[in-house]
């Protein structure tokens, strides 16, 4: 497997009712079909004694009901899936999104700093954060957050030493190698850019996300007269 370690793929207890598998050490878009492939032999494999997955960058966390299944023999599965596990190629491909931001100061506060960090103008910033196709590679934080990457090393930049106390529903962020849009008012540490006028999380959709893990991603820089008539809210924030 791609960005394995000797000792890997392994199982980690995460209590009663869960195991978390751990199949690479590195984030690698080449990981994505692997995950996607245990994904769904997961779901095959516990039916109804299955709760929740939860894929990341290198893992999958496989939450089962105890009631339905006992943690020996919950692993005794994972062990027989992670045995002859080959990469799902066909289902890695994932849905692709447009997201139409708005980069501005205004509202992307530390679009200055990170164009300082990376030894580029703001403008070359925003070109190379909208030039690259992201993957998906996981979702947790807040429903509908999803992490996205790989990030231009040239973007490279840590997150905030003080978290924001609040970020604005749709803004767009970048930390480390990811990039992120908030799908909704929370606290956050990431360096924002600007807001994008997609909906991110809604109830009333399918599936509740706009995006899942392995769906592919594009930032699309729009002017503020575009962002304001797709409903975009051009309120600004100060930089912290």
């Amino acid at each position: 497997m791609s960005g394995a370690l000797t000792g890997l793929p392994r199982l980690e207890s995460a209590g009663l009712d869960g195991w978390m598998v751990r199949l690479f050490s590195r984030i690698d878009e080449a990981n994505l079909p692997w995950l996607t492939a245990l994904t769904r032999r997961c779901e095959a494999a516990f039916g109804d004694a299955l709760v929740d997955l939860v894929p990341s960058y290198t893992t999958l966390l496989v939450v089962f009901d105890p009631l339905r299944l006992s943690p020996d023999e919950a692993q005794r599965r994972l062990q027989g899936l992670i045995a002859d596990l080959v990469p799902d190629d066909a289902g890695a491909d994932g849905a692709i999104h447009e997201l139409p931001t708005w980069y501005d100061e205004r509202v992307g506060p530390d679009l200055p700093r990170v164009a300082e960090h990376s030894g580029l103008s703001v403008e070359e910033v925003i070109a190379c954060h909208s030039a690259t196709e992201y993957r998906v590679f996981a979702l947790g934080f807040a429903p509908g957050f999803a992490f996205m990457g790989l990030l231009d090393e040239r973007l490279e930049v840590p997150r905030l030493d003080t978290p924001r106390q609040r970020v604005p529903v749709n803004s767009v962020a970048i930390a480390g190698r990811q990039t992120a849009a908030y799908p909704a008012v929370t606290p956050g540490g990431w360096n924002l850019l600007g807001r994008t006028t997609a909906r991110l999380f809604d109830r009333d959709r399918e599936g509740f996300s706009l995006l899942a893990v392995g769906d592919r991603v594009r930032f699309v820089p729009v002017d503020r007269e575009t962002f304001e008539a797709r409903g975009g809210d051009v309120t600004p924030m100060e930089a912290g």
